[in-house]
């Protein structure tokens, strides 16, 4: 009976022994995880943790998604918007904020000073996207973006960290936008035009398009 005894003793100490560095190795797997977790890794796990849109892929791989974020900007502005679309180092989506309600958007990642968030979404912001969910847009750039708004003439509401800017892209560099300034709401001609500016991509905190 002793040697029974010590039998399971020994049994039940290398037991506890696997056990504990087995939970010791999955922690460690996990904070290495959370350590490559990016912000748009964040972002775009907040807004899976939601649901999924009812829209999926494109000839570009574009898709909608559902799901509100509330993301402050470099200016210290809260915006609300549903993200529509998340390319490499920026998203698009609906703004739903009182004024801008309709409202479409590109965000730089960079221009995000921080994100809203309630306690219960924290642990939905963790998670993953596997790998096989890449798309084409995920390596799509916001330059790239630009250059498209710059293409179609779209009027634009371009907010920098010293104000707003509304009117047309004409040219995009590798860096920096051409805007010809130019009222709200007017079709851009030389004639309506009263300003020209070069604006560093770095300093753009929203583009909204009215």
């Amino acid at each position: 009976m002793r040697w029974d005894n010590l039998f399971d003793d020994l049994e039940g100490q290398l037991e506890h022994e696997l056990n504990a560095e087995e939970t010791e190795l999955r922690a460690e797997e996990e904070r290495l995880r959370l350590g490559r977790l990016s912000l748009r890794n964040r972002l775009t796990s907040l807004v899976r943790a939601s649901g999924s849109g009812s829209r999926h892929g494109t000839s570009t791989g574009m898709r909608s998604v559902t799901g509100v974020l509330r993301i402050v900007i470099g200016m210290g502005a809260t915006i609300t918007v549903r993200p529509t679309t998340f390319g490499r180092d920026w998203l698009a989506g609906d703004l739903l904020d009182s004024g801008a309600a309709g409202s479409q958007c590109v965000l730089p990642l960079a221009a995000v000073a921080g994100v809203v968030l309630r306690r219960e979404e924290i642990p939905g912001s963790l998670g993953t996207e596997p790998e096989s969910a890449a798309r084409v847009v995920d390596r799509i750039g916001l330059v790239f973006v630009l250059r498209d708004l710059c293409r179609r003439r779209a009027n634009v509401e371009v907010h920098t960290r010293t104000g707003v800017l509304l009117g047309t892209i004409d040219r995009v560099g590798r860096d920096h936008v051409d805007l010809a300034l130019h009222a709200a709401g007017t079709l851009r001609r030389e004639a309506e035009v009263h300003d020209y500016r070069i604006v560093p991509v770095a300093e753009i905190q929203l583009v909204r398009l009215p």
